[in-house]
């Protein structure tokens, strides 16, 4: 780049560079004349200046027809008829739109086939698709290959607990039974109510019969002005709440009140002495080993033992005038309210007593009536010398 700054009588002074291995390629540089320029004309500059005016005039006329012509390459093709996959349908018929994509707008209403019956389903061979097509003037239907085509009908289906609701809102208006306690076995298996997908609310029980004696129920049960209806049958059962353990207990555990729940069960499948609530137990303790799900008895829980057998216990002689207390041992164990024999360690005499609190007994009739015990008052029965 610094050999154009040297005069011309020096160039030929300059040593000669070779780019390959055997110096095959020197060659001596040789100084080029710089040829002269002669300053442009105003008929040059006038012809360049109007050049440019008419390039730029066409090509702002292009550029609209260009984008024009683009928009229009890039549009999609019309998108031919195509017969559809397997089918689910709605209404009593089937109609071209429902087989046929992109059917012409005149025709895609027009019925073709009718439909399965609710919630069932049924096929459709191609071929006959392509005949009612043909009939209204659509040709080359494309299939894709397809021999027949499924058609499934869709439904609102009511189960055993829908119509079981509608029977109970039946026998609670008719025959004032409350919902609440009362439960139908149908006769044979669980009736399905199936009525079409736009039939909306909810099914009411209709021309019922009750015999309060056998406990027999019928009735029509029905959506909407009878547009769907099912005659069903069965015993109407009466239940109760009972008390059943979430959790396994073992003898002599505590019951929590996490540990139960109140459900309903059929009355002539409860023992008698069940459990009519759960919060009846509650703090009670497990009299026998009792497995998750047990429903609870009146004896398979007992209010905890306050005193045991053998332990030393504090008694007590309360009256408006006196009170006494002293040490004790007991000869048996007991509840809250309950009568256990008692030694009196310093006379070893063998008292009576009242279990009032844990490891405390009571041999006069302060305490307990303070305690509010549904246990009957208690007199000593030996004296406290």
């Amino acid at each position: 780049m610094y050999a154009g700054m040297l005069p011309d009588s020096a160039l030929s002074d300059l040593p000669l560079v070779s780019t390959a291995v055997d110096e095959s390629d020197l060659s001596p540089i040789v100084p080029r004349t710089r040829p002269r320029v002669s300053p442009l004309g105003a008929a040059v500059l006038l012809r360049a200046a109007l050049a440019f005016l008419t390039f730029a005039a066409l090509g702002a006329l292009a550029i609209p027809a260009m984008a024009e012509t683009g928009v229009q390459q890039v549009a999609p093709p019309k998108s031919e008829p195509r017969l559809r996959g397997d089918v689910t349908a709605r209404g009593d018929v089937l109609t071209l739109a429902d087989l046929v994509e992109s059917a012409p707008e005149a025709l895609a209403g027009r019925p073709l086939f009718r439909a399965p019956a609710l919630g069932a389903t049924g096929t459709i061979q191609t071929r006959r698709i392509v005949e009612a097509a043909t009939a209204l003037g659509i040709q080359g239907l494309e299939t894709g290959g397809r021999m027949q085509i499924a058609v499934q009908r869709a439904a609102r289906r009511l189960g055993p607990p829908d119509i079981e609701a509608a029977l109970k809102r039946g026998l609670e208006s008719g025959y004032g039974l409350d919902p609440r306690s009362v439960a139908v076995r149908f006769d044979g298996d669980g009736p399905t109510l199936l009525a079409p997908v736009d039939l909306n609310g909810q099914a009411a029980a209709l021309d019922m019969t009750y015999d309060p004696r056998s406990h027999r129920v019928s009735g029509l049960v029905s959506l909407g002005e009878r547009q769907a209806s099912l005659r069903v049958s069965g015993v109407v059962i009466e239940l109760r709440e009972v008390a059943v353990l979430t959790r396994a207990l073992n003898r002599g555990e505590p019951v929590k009140e996490s540990d139960l729940v109140t459900e309903r069960r059929p009355r002539e499948a409860v023992a008698g002495d069940a459990q009519a609530g759960a919060s009846a137990a509650v703090g009670e303790v497990a009299q026998h080993a009792l497995a998750a799900g047990t429903i609870l008895r009146i004896s398979d829980t007992a209010p905890p033992e306050l005193v045991a057998r053998g332990e030393s216990v504090t008694i007590v002689y309360e009256t408006p005038s006196v009170s006494l207390s002293m040490r004790g041992l007991a000869n048996e164990g007991g509840r809250l309210g309950a009568v256990v024999n008692v030694v009196n360690v310093t006379s070893k005499k063998v008292l009576q007593a009242t279990v009032i609190g844990p490891g405390r007994v009571s041999v006069g009739p302060g305490p307990v009536a303070q305690q509010g015990a549904t246990a009957p008052q208690v007199q000593a029965t030996a004296s406290l010398r």
